[in-house]
């Protein structure tokens, strides 16, 4: 992808052009829903794939300009920036966070036609321990869905390393940089000395509170035959046959790359560690097949294990096991919910 502009170019321009862009669509939808929608209905019964996907994107312009003046207004009310380290203004970020993405997910439910369950069974609690996340990844959206759910469930502020790419959505660019996330360039543009995925995790590991929760995929993107048969091409090549040859024995995840999560943990050894797996979006990998797929009509669940702090080795070599242990258990459970193709 495309790397970000400068902070004062996201700042000063990109930020200011959503916002105008949803003061445009403002007026402008509702028409397009009553007119346009109509007219499309009677030439692409039943789907209506072109409406949904244009009221998406309408919804979510207006829904991004939305949180950038909340935003706005957090920062004026902090003096400017001024008293941006007051416990209240972290805590003010957490709750709008998890106020637009409940936004969010209702519009997506009404318009995609999206259904959404956890199975943590009842009672399902966490104690007030710093929080480790690991996922699968796969399909769009998922890593949205999952800070949902983590906010709504658990109250946690998400702390999340992404690519620096992401960036371009300023929301998610202002929003990110007051929480205890990061975003981090690839290699291939890396300046020299700037620090790389895994000195991020662990320097964001090293502040963990019992309010945070450091969410990791893993997998490092979402799940296709090139990208799997590399994996087990790599993990061969660096003499881990064993590693190997379960990854070849897992028919819905990718082999787990543990570099980040040994970081996690060795920033935060007190810290608990949740696996999550989750289905119902395997098959949208690329835009032909979300276009095809819409309106989704789609039930998605997810499911969490809950492992105690100490319970992870400490030892590398160990811990890479570990989690390849995790990702059998999420192959496993996948598996019963969605046969292997």
């Amino acid at each position: 992808m495309i790397a970000p502009p400068p902070w004062w170019v996201r700042r000063l321009v990109v930020a200011p052009l959503v916002v105008a862009l949803a003061v445009l669509m403002v007026p402008t939808t509702l028409m397009f829903a009553l007119v346009v929608g109509a007219a499309l209905t009677w030439v692409l019964p039943g789907r209506l794939r072109v409406v949904r996907l244009l009221w998406m994107i309408a919804f979510y312009v207006v829904w991004d300009a939305a949180a950038l003046l909340a935003l706005l207004g957090l920062w004026i009310a902090a003096g400017f920036g001024a008293f941006a380290r007051r416990p209240w203004y972290r805590r003010a970020h957490v709750r709008l966070a998890r106020g637009m993405l409940a936004l969010f997910f209702w519009q997506v439910r009404w318009t995609l036609r999206l259904r959404i369950t956890v199975d943590v069974g009842p009672g399902f609690s966490l104690p007030a321990v710093p929080l480790v996340v690991v996922s699968r990844h796969a399909g769009p959206g998922d890593s949205f869905i999952l800070l949902d759910r983590l906010l709504g469930l658990t109250g946690r502020a998400p702390a999340v390393v992404l690519k620096d790419s992401l960036q371009w959505d300023p929301a998610i660019d202002v929003l990110l940089h007051r929480l205890p996330s990061a975003f981090v360039t690839p290699s291939t543009r890396r300046p020299e000395g700037q620090a790389g995925a895994r000195q991020t995790v662990r320097r964001i590991a090293e502040e963990l509170t019992g309010d945070d929760a450091l969410v990791l995929f893993p997998e490092g993107g979402n799940i296709t035959a090139r990208r799997r048969t590399g994996r087990i091409a790599a993990l061969r090549e660096a003499g881990h046959e064993d590693l190997a040859r379960r990854a070849e024995a897992m028919g819905n995840v990718m082999a787990p790359h543990a570099g980040g999560f040994q970081a996690a943990m060795e920033g935060a050894p007190a810290a608990g560690v949740l696996v999550v797996a989750h289905t119902g979006l395997e098959r949208l990998v690329t835009v032909r097949d979300i276009w095809r797929e819409l309106p989704m009509d789609k039930s998605i669940t997810l499911a969490g294990w809950w492992h105690p702090p100490g319970t992870v080795p400490s030892d590398e070599v160990a811990g890479e096991v570990w989690l390849f242990e995790q990702w059998q258990v999420v192959d496993s459970w996948i598996g019963e919910r969605t046969p292997v193709r």
